[in-house]
């Protein structure tokens, strides 16, 4: 019993023990967090090199969460900075009397290809300084050499490799598990090429969606290789040669080949990076990173108009609820815009838009206040990484519409899919339902049978007439005929470049490029930036993470496996119409 007294009282001090260290260990966490959100101004040295390492997820707007920067493996904390911000860090710093250069340590690039576009698209304007851009990694993916080649100097570890072999567009299909678990999607769409069904009822890409990814992947690595060819003086014949022979893997050919003008270790590349800022040692390289850059007086420094224009970040799936800085909802660009139009300062407001589509009904609503919006005030749509079917329809009767050549677009097209779950609950699982109805289809889109007949000729009309609602709409907002917008709709996608030439982009140009524009339609030559939706309180978000909700947490915790996840819990909230892209495309 002496023992049982010992072992029971030793256990629970364990247990008090350990909670009071969880509970100061969760005081210092929250100490930390609330120390690196205070707003400190940071003066630049002068000589200094703006440090851009892009090692982390990047989104078109810094998110408003205390744990995104947070390290726990590490107890560190390290800002991650929006495409936006790293965007006008670039911008300040071409013209910051402190910085001499810029120094890129990017071995892969964490966003979209629109993305890395509009970064390297700012870094090119940036080199018209005179400053300098030197770029290094041990290794380098696609995207990272993309970004990299626009640097005047750029260097290889000795042993590194780049890996250059082309794009492949894939596509995940479902068709084969559901079987396995008994489960039919029921599919109701409108155009050819509308393949966000197929990997429901297909387990290979259909010709037509083959057909569609093939010249966007082509016309998407036709910009990589005609940039890089410019940048590095490399023919574009010889770029697809050494592509299709996997010839980057050996350092010394990627040197001999051109694409590199070196091969050094780390401390190498920091002993010639202080040779320009007129240094001896590597103690006297200043490297500020862009998180600490962005709190600079410098950075800071801008206009006291009050005058405004406005840019509203509409990012993720279209789907009924609120919405977030994850997904757009019902409320939150409505109200966005909404505040903006009422805003007597505001004089512009930009749409910035990174968005597969989804639900119809939600993005007919977002249409709505554009279109009361721009009776009032310029309204110009910039498009990120995506912007296609429920992305495209808002943004199709904006005042103007901007695309990188590499955004994806278009895919104006509808569908419906409707789950029957019948073989798995009586089959596979042995639970039956009978019932009893007042009216012969008051069993209309029940999960445990499949749709009937009529039913689903319902579902085909009410899709049909989405459709032709989807088509009159952009046919309205670009000037177009009805049968024009139908013959490059039918769900098929496009790239922002393609999308220039078919009339359903206006202007080539990334998210700065639309604010200019938007400043010069509204007469402003002095303004400032006012961005919405309001993100939450960095509180309020807090008590989302303890609770499981941020999706911050849950891509820490699940890594490249989140997106799965994401998407089957979106699968609860979708609307049985949809005006979507295809499911987990994606490039490599």
């Amino acid at each position: 019993m002496s023992k049982f007294l010992k072992y029971t009282l030793a256990t629970v001090l364990g247990v008090f023990i350990a909670g009071i260290i969880s509970f100061f260990l969760f005081l210092g966490i929250i100490s930390a967090i609330v120390s690196s959100a205070e707003d400190k101004e940071v003066i630049s040295d002068a000589h200094s090199i703006l440090y851009l390492n892009l090692d982390y997820q990047i989104a078109d707007r810094g998110i408003n969460d205390p744990f995104s920067p947070f390290n726990l493996m590490e107890f560190s904390i390290k800002e991650n900075p929006g495409l936006d911000e790293i965007v006008r860090s670039i911008n300040k710093a071409k013209e910051d009397p402190n910085i001499d250069g810029i120094y890129l340590n990017a071995p892969t690039v964490l966003a979209g290809m629109s993305s890395t576009q509009e970064i390297r698209n700012v870094l090119e304007n940036f080199k018209t300084s005179g400053k300098f851009i030197v770029a290094y990694a041990t290794a380098f993916d696609q995207k990272g050499y993309y970004l990299a080649s626009v640097a005047d100097k750029l260097y290889l570890h000795p042993e590194g490799l780049i890996y250059f072999a082309g794009l492949n567009g894939q596509v995940t299909f479902y068709k084969g598990a559901l079987e396995k678990l008994g489960i039919e999607m029921q599919i109701i769409r409108h155009g050819q090429f509308k393949s966000a069904v197929e990997p429901f009822m297909l387990d290979k890409m259909s010709d037509a969606s083959k057909k569609q990814t093939g010249a966007l992947i082509n016309s998407v690595w036709d910009k990589i290789v005609r940039s890089i060819s410019v940048s590095r003086g490399i023919s574009i014949d010889d770029l697809n040669k050494y592509a299709d022979d996997l010839a980057l893997n050996n350092p010394k050919l990627a040197l001999e080949f051109g694409f590199v003008d070196g091969l050094k270790y780390n401390d190498e590349v920091k002993d010639y990076l202080v040779s320009f800022v007129g240094g001896e040692k590597e103690k006297d390289l200043k490297l500020i990173r862009v998180d600490k850059y962005i709190n600079t007086s410098y950075y800071k420094s801008g206009s006291k108009s009050r005058d405004k224009i406005a840019v509203i970040y509409a990012s993720g799936e279209i789907m009924p609820g609120k919405g977030d800085d994850t997904y757009i909802g019902d409320k939150n660009i409505v109200k966005a815009l909404k505040d903006a139009r009422e805003n007597s300062r505001v004089k512009a407001v930009v749409l910035r838009i990174n968005s597969p589509g989804g639900s119809a009904l939600v993005s007919d609503l977002i249409w709505r206040e554009v279109e009361l919006t721009k009776a009032e005030k310029p309204v110009v749509a910039s498009m990120s990484d995506v912007a296609a079917s429920g992305g495209y329809y808002i943004a199709c009767n904006s005042t103007r519409i901007f695309a990188e050549p590499t955004t994806i677009t278009g895919s104006i097209g509808v569908f419906g899919m409707i789950p029957n779950a019948q073989e798995l609950m009586n089959d596979k699982l042995g639970i039956t339902f009978d019932e009893v109805m007042t009216n012969k289809n008051a069993d209309f889109m029940d999960l445990t049978k499949p749709l009937s007949a009529f039913q689903r000729a319902v579902i085909q009309k009410s899709i049909e007439n989405v459709y032709s609602s989807f088509v009159n709409k952009v046919a309205k907002g670009r000037n177009m005929e009805f049968d024009d917008v139908d013959a490059i709709g039918q769900g098929r996608v496009w790239t922002g470049e393609q999308a220039i030439d078919l009339g359903l982009v206006d202007t080539l140009g990334g998210l700065e490029d639309a604010i200019v524009y938007a400043a010069k339609v509204a007469e402003l030559t002095d303004y400032r930036i006012l961005s919405l939706p309001v993100q939450k309180d960095p509180f309020m978000k807090m008590l989302e993470d303890f609770s499981g909700e941020s999706s911050t947490l849950i891509d820490k915790k699940l890594g490249v496996f989140s997106k799965y996840v994401k998407y089957i819990k979106n699968l609860e909230n979708q609307d049985i119409i949809q005006a979507r892209m295809p499911f987990d495309f994606k490039i490599n």
